[in-house]
């Protein structure tokens, strides 16, 4: 294959991704990246390539990236790897606990090809710790259970239930991109790289401060919320005549606004509700009385009609949209967030535009997801090797394409 000049474009132009992993965690960061204008190179092992290949949204997720198939623990393979970082600014690998120190490349491996390289290390339970829990296998729905996410989920007096799509993984994600470009800002003035140590469970327990912390420090447990807040009325899943609307009871117009609606504006100014209040507790006096007339008003209208008139009055509510409404809602639609690209077996192929829209250096979706090693040729010219070379990397089962 011929070398690809990758358009430039981007906040992240000129920026040199290099990443080893499956599935969702670290490509999703990697896609993020691509789509903001950096050189990302994607290594697949030899024996079949990402498993995530099989999957529709690989189609999105591998946009704009590089394909190389590469056996990078056989002796010419770590060779090759140590290649492609060398101009690199970002290295991101995924397995379990030490899986790539064990095959012998370490940090200082990587460092001696280049000093000023970013690591990220991802894995389920991090790379010290308890020694029985370093080299365990993670998926998205044990690091959920392991970090206490699926606990909270689901409503008191049901099974926990997981939370879709993928979110421990997703979250891990935003952890990779934001680490990473934050181990590059420093390199950049410092010369010196960085190793990042992101356990999957980390990135989840993290997230949950509004939870954990209570019984951190006050030794107290919420019971699984289901689809409304534990703590405060207004603030959940409400039912209507057709579907369901999200309505977030927050700020004093808000909840004056709400209780003339509902037919209950006496109740402001009482002792219980003093003017000026903008939140109501589940403890209240009046709760249930507030919960019933909530209830009430939804039951009477659609969601649409519903979702129109809280909004108009500064109540925070949206529809519960389903695909078919997010597709056809004139917002989406305003926004271009949905665009379709060339692929090379499915045709045009509609997804997901550039997320967030950069003013003055926007994304851009230039390219679709690239065959299985496809452009091994391309990325191993970019550093270097002749075509002899690559000839010879092929014979040795190296590198390949599926054809070789």
């Amino acid at each position: 294959m011929n070398n690809i000049d990758i358009p430039k474009f981007g906040n992240l132009q000129g920026l040199k991704v290099v990443y080893s992993a499956i599935e969702t965690a670290v490509p999703f960061a990697a896609h993020i990246m691509a789509q903001w204008g950096a050189n990302v190179i994607w290594i697949e092992n030899t024996f079949g390539g990402d498993s995530a290949r099989s999957g529709l949204y690989s189609e999105q997720e591998r946009v704009n990236q590089r394909s190389i198939a590469l056996n990078i623990f056989s002796e010419e393979g770590k060779k090759v790897l140590l290649d492609l970082i060398k101009d690199a600014d970002i290295f991101i690998e995924s397995g379990k606990g030490n899986g790539f120190t064990n095959h012998g490349i370490s940090d200082d491996d990587l460092w001696e090809a280049n000093k000023s390289l970013v690591i990220v290390h991802v894995s389920g339970f991090g790379r010290y710790g308890e020694d029985n829990m370093i080299g365990r296998g993670a998926y998205d729905g044990v690091i959920q259970a392991f970090s206490g996410y699926l606990h909270q989920n689901g409503f008191a007096d049901r099974p926990p239930v997981a939370a879709f799509p993928y979110t421990g993984d997703y979250f891990t994600s935003f952890f990779v991109l934001g680490s990473s470009l934050a181990g590059v800002y420093n390199a950049q003035k410092t010369g010196k790289g960085e190793s990042i140590d992101l356990a999957m469970y980390e990135a989840l327990l993290a997230t949950m401060s509004c939870n954990i912390l209570d019984y951190l420090n006050y030794g107290k447990v919420y019971p699984r919320a289901g689809n409304r807040d534990p703590l405060f009325i207004g603030y959940g899943v409400y039912q209507c005549k057709e579907g369901y609307v999200y309505m977030a009871l927050w700020g004093k117009r808000a909840v004056a606004n709400l209780f003339e609606l509902i037919g209950l504006s006496h109740l402001i100014g009482t002792e219980d509700y003093p003017e000026g209040i903008g939140i109501i507790k589940k403890d209240s006096v009046s709760a249930k009385l507030i919960e019933e007339k909530i209830n009430k008003y939804f039951a009477g209208k659609t969601a649409k009609e519903s979702e129109m008139e809280l909004n108009d009055r500064g109540i925070s509510c949206s529809r519960v949209m389903d695909f078919k409404q997010i597709a056809n809602h004139p917002h989406y639609k305003l926004r271009e967030d949905f665009i379709k690209w060339d692929t090379d077996d499915r045709g045009k192929f509609t997804g997901i535009n550039v997320v967030p829209k950069f003013a003055n250096n926007p994304g851009l979706i230039w390219r679709g997801k690239p065959g299985y090693g496809s452009d091994n040729e391309s990325i191993l010219r970019d550093a270097g090797y002749s075509d002899e070379k690559i000839r010879r990397l092929y014979e040795k089962g190296t590198i390949t394409n599926g054809n070789e």
